[in-house]
């Protein structure tokens, strides 16, 4: 089984790969993909910002990332987030396995349409339907991970999608609020939309680096912030590594939701 793992700012690489990235070539672009063992599987590993966060939130390049992890064969996708909490529950240095999307622009950073049906008669062209956008079995997966290791986990909540590279002030914070957003960060919310078109099952886990923009009364200091993006590194890797081997036990996972499909 070939599990995809996509990692965000702050890890960059995933301790036991040892490979270099191999360019992949798509119809949207090269993505570059780690190929290698990972607590035991064979593991597909993209870091979305780049060797050095080379690329910002507004470059990355979500449609050959995806698109590239279906032609290599991945079975599930868990992707990793740091994230900045709009709800004072949420404790920082936490983790969140989320249930729920907030992505209304449904745009990626270019200002196009987010989707991998661009052509007309595209096979395979249709609607993704579902109810949660998150695969339910591959959430339960990372909850048990991140148990195991013994880190503070929430179960449920809602992902919210902001467009960087800037952050938000303090009256977006309150919509998104309002809306019954848990966290936000700048990337996955394309590649939540785009994993569903693919048919590839994908969970997302947050981790909770800093309050939103107004929502605690005294702002999170940028050192804090910056610390606990370094820590989420260790966090990530060890929670994976936990989530890898209950996710071959389990087997592959069937596809999230439905396809309305026009072929």
């Amino acid at each position: 089984m070939r599990i995809g793992i996509i990692t965000g700012s702050g890890t960059y690489a995933l301790a036991e790969q040892e490979r270099e990235p191999t360019e992949i070539a798509t119809p949207f672009g090269p993505a570059q993909v780690t190929v290698g063992a990972f607590a035991g599987a064979e593991v597909l590993h993209i870091a979305r910002h780049g060797d050095g966060h080379a690329r910002l939130s507004s470059g990355v390049t979500h449609q050959a990332n995806v698109w590239a992890l279906r032609e290599l064969g991945a079975q599930a996708i868990l992707g990793v987030t740091v994230c900045g909490a709009t709800d004072l529950t949420v404790p920082l240095g936490s983790l969140i396995v989320f249930d729920d999307l907030h992505f209304l622009a449904n745009r990626l950073p270019d200002g196009s349409l987010c989707t991998l049906h661009t052509e007309p008669g595209q096979p395979g062209r249709g609607h993704w339907i579902f109810d949660g956008p998150f695969h339910p079995e591959l959430r339960t997966i990372l909850l048990d991970a991140a148990r195991e290791v013994g880190h503070e986990v929430r179960d449920g909540g809602c992902y919210g999608h902001v467009d960087g590279p800037r952050f938000n002030t303090r009256t977006e914070i309150r919509q998104l609020q309002q809306a019954g957003v848990t966290a936000v960060s700048q990337t996955a919310g394309p590649e939540t939309t785009l994993a569903g078109e693919a048919k590839i099952p994908y969970a997302l886990l947050g981790y909770a680096t800093d309050y939103a923009n107004g929502v605690a009364p005294d702002p999170t200091p940028v050192e804090e912030l910056i610390r606990l993006v370094g820590e989420s590194s260790g966090t990530f890797g060890r929670t994976l590594a936990a989530a890898v081997p209950r996710l071959l036990a389990h087997g592959a996972p069937a596809q999230n939701g439905t396809h309305f499909e026009w072929d």
